[in-house]
């Protein structure tokens, strides 16, 4: 192996029993960064958007406007809701910017 092939070798980064490598101070492309905020926060939308049920769907939606009748919107369930999709944002948020910092070196 000549010198530049061994520094070449040290330069990796191994992970979970050789499954992944790395090269030291490389960082994550920006799409794969992006992609955690952005799935992150399409679940708070799920979750804001069905909160209430899909009051406007032809068949199904008579039925979700008598059981949000029934169980009281705005009771227990939907603070549970909220406080999850509010801890959903704050993970979006953190992870975020733990993504887009930069690379450390090890």
């Amino acid at each position: 192996m000549s010198e530049q092939d061994k520094k070449g070798q040290e330069d990796l980064k191994d992970y979970a029993g050789g499954w992944m490598m790395e090269r030291k101070g490389t960082d994550a492309p920006v799409f794969l960064k992006l992609v955690t905020p952005i799935i992150s926060l399409g679940g708070v939308a799920y979750l804001i958007f069905q909160m209430y049920g899909d009051v406007n769907h032809a068949t199904r939606g008579p039925l979700v406007q008598q059981f949000n009748a029934a169980t009281k919107v705005g009771s227990a369930s939907t603070i549970l809701m909220s406080i999850v999709a509010a801890m959903v944002f704050i993970y979006a948020v953190v992870v975020s910017v733990f993504a887009f910092r930069k690379p450390h070196k090890d």
